[in-house]
């Protein structure tokens, strides 16, 4: 079901142009909010691979959002922030699962969980937005797009290797 915000802003969506920007503002408050929400997480995890992976995501983080600034500019779009309801639930969970876990290796399994859908939704906007411009003829924000693309999915194998390689196996040896 889809919100009152969300129906407006498709609505209004008559051509693709009104849906890259619609994307491309919902991402930008997107990376807005999760450059403030990862600074929370950081304080939160124990993980010393976690937590230096999040301050680079973090820094990276920033680029991204210079970048969609960029794709404002070469693309005449009003800078704007669109809230996205999805993503409003999934740092919902982020918040639930910091107050209803202790810290420890437990807390950083579900951190890397909620983060990794995150990640997943950003992989599926910037791939969306990418398609978008690329339809669009936008030549020059390709790149950028593409750019902030591969370093989401880069740090989405990279929480997973993390998981995988140690905090998973840690959190399942505590309920022994």
């Amino acid at each position: 079901m889809q919100t009152s915000i969300a129906k407006d802003n498709y609505n209004e969506a008559t051509e693709l142009r009104a849906l890259f920007e619609t994307q491309l503002k919902e991402l930008y408050w997107a990376e807005g909010v999760m450059g403030n929400m990862l600074k929370g997480i950081i304080v939160q995890a124990t993980s010393k691979d976690l937590v230096q992976l999040l301050e680079k995501h973090t820094e990276q983080t920033r680029g991204h959002i210079m970048r969609l600034e960029d794709v404002f500019y070469a693309t005449g779009t009003t800078r704007q922030e669109l809230p996205y309801e999805a993503l409003q639930c999934l740092i919902k969970e982020a918040e639930g699962l910091i107050h209803t876990t202790q810290q420890g290796v437990v807390r950083d399994a579900g951190i890397i969980a909620v983060l990794q859908k995150i990640k997943h939704y950003e992989i599926a906007c910037y791939g969306t937005i990418r398609a978008y411009a690329i339809a669009l003829r936008e030549e020059s924000i390709i790149m950028l797009l593409e750019q902030t693309l591969e370093e989401e999915k880069g740090m989405d194998l990279l929480l997973t290797g993390i998981a995988e390689s140690h905090i998973n196996i840690e959190a399942a040896d505590k309920e022994i």
